[in-house]
């Protein structure tokens, strides 16, 4: 017993990036020394299925909760950090297009994807949109429909605010507060979990998605690279006047780390909390701005339906005009924001987009089919930018507001002890 007790000691004082990065290798090792261990691949799928079972939990409780107390500042800042997403998504894909036009790309058409259900145009993904905000709060729990979660938590936490019991209010801290424990706990088996994930990637795919599409896939991660590491961190410069890689750098080890295996912006919702904490950032503000980010604050998203959209017309050999290639840019990006409500994420929206340009649904399928294909790269790069992207701009709302009121910034951004 006292060995085990060892054991789990010296596990918890071990940094989570060491263990995970063990987790990887191990996975990785394992894949192909024993590929027909196929009980390995539970290990990751009971990690990302306990994430995606806690986080709707967590989401609704902690908005609540802030509400509630009659603490919440829903000020500038709150705006800030909405034209940061909204403004960053149309930047995305407005960079996605020259890309696109820089280095063009066709398709080597898979088989066409298995019918799916796909929305036909943006007053579709737009309706959509709308009616998860008032969809069933317990149907939206059980179906991880943040939008509709968000919407019933603000309205449920403001009741609160108005007509709860101070030991109600009370309870409800403490529930936020116990479901966050539980989500720590959670993360703290990330290694296990990652090392099955890694395993399952490994024999499923081997390299061949490097071979058939590697220029294409190069494009996507190359067009989201830049915009995490130059047009993000410009954008943090503007507002805040300093040294923007310190934060960015922090946000990607420790957001989008977790975020690049889980491929889940809402299963990575937890993590983002954890790591508000730790930079100072207010409760009241992040509790609702991280939530809501995971659903609208789609650079990643963006960038894909706009440079598969793109392939799809060069394979075709359609010549894309600028006014087409602007309209291109405001279409993925508002489709984008609605990609977490539509089963499939964002690959499921690039039919929307190719309709721009009289792709038949056909076509627009089999472009699926090839994005599911390098969907284990690129979509791990895409939730990565996503999620590491819904804590930089939410502590860049809130360190701008601080300058505003002569504050100093944190010390690791340069500002005063």
């Amino acid at each position: 017993m006292k060995t085990l007790k060892a054991i789990v000691a010296k596990y918890n004082a071990t940094s989570l990036i060491l263990r995970i990065l063990v987790g990887l290798i191990v996975g990785a090792v394992l894949a192909v020394l024993v590929p027909g261990a196929g009980w390995l691949e539970e290990f990751g799928n009971l990690f990302v299925g306990a994430l995606k079972g806690i986080a709707p939990v967590l989401v609704f409780v902690i908005v609540a909760s802030a509400l509630a107390q009659g603490t919440s500042k829903l000020d500038r800042r709150f705006g800030t950090v909405i034209w940061l997403y909204m403004l960053t998504t149309f930047l995305a894909a407005a960079i996605a297009v020259i890309t696109s036009f820089l280095f063009p790309q066709t398709i080597v058409l898979a088989e066409a994807a298995e019918s799916e259900v796909v929305p036909q145009g943006l007053g579709e993904v737009l309706n959509t949109l709308l009616t998860n905000f008032v969809a069933n709060p317990v149907s939206a729990l059980l179906n991880g429909n943040y939008i509709g979660i968000l919407f019933w938590a603000c309205l449920f936490g403001l009741a609160m605010k108005k007509y709860g019991a101070e030991s109600t209010k009370v309870f409800l801290a403490n529930t936020a507060d116990a479901v966050s424990q539980i989500v720590r706990w959670i993360i703290n088996l990330a290694p296990f979990g990652i090392m099955g994930l890694v395993y399952t990637n490994v024999v499923s795919n081997g390299l061949s998605i490097f071979t058939q599409y590697g220029r294409l896939l190069a494009l996507l991660v190359g067009t989201m690279l830049f915009m995490a590491l130059i047009v993000s961190p410009l954008i943090i410069f503007i507002y805040l006047h300093c040294n923007p890689y310190p934060l960015v750098f922090r946000c990607l080890k420790e957001s989008g780390l977790t975020a690049f295996f889980t491929r889940s912006s809402a299963a990575n919702i937890p993590v983002n909390m954890t790591l508000c904490e730790k930079l100072g950032l207010d409760k009241d503000m992040y509790s609702v701005s991280i939530p809501l980010g995971a659903t609208i604050n789609m650079d990643g998203a963006a960038i894909t339906i706009t440079i598969m959209t793109l392939a799809a017309a060069n394979t075709l050999g359609l010549q894309v005009s600028l006014p087409a290639a602007i309209l291109l840019s405001v279409m993925s990006a508002l489709g984008a924001c609605g990609a977490s409500g539509v089963a499939g994420g964002s690959l499921l929206l690039i039919p929307m987009a190719c309709s721009l340009f009289g792709i038949s649904n056909d076509i627009a399928m089999q472009v699926v089919g090839v994005g599911f294909i390098i969907g284990v790269v690129q979509d791990s790069v895409e939730t990565a930018l996503n999620s590491a992207g819904d804590v930089e701009f939410a502590a860049t709302a809130e360190y701008h507001q601080w300058l505003k009121e002569g504050k100093s910034l944190p010390e690791f951004l340069g500002g005063k002890k």
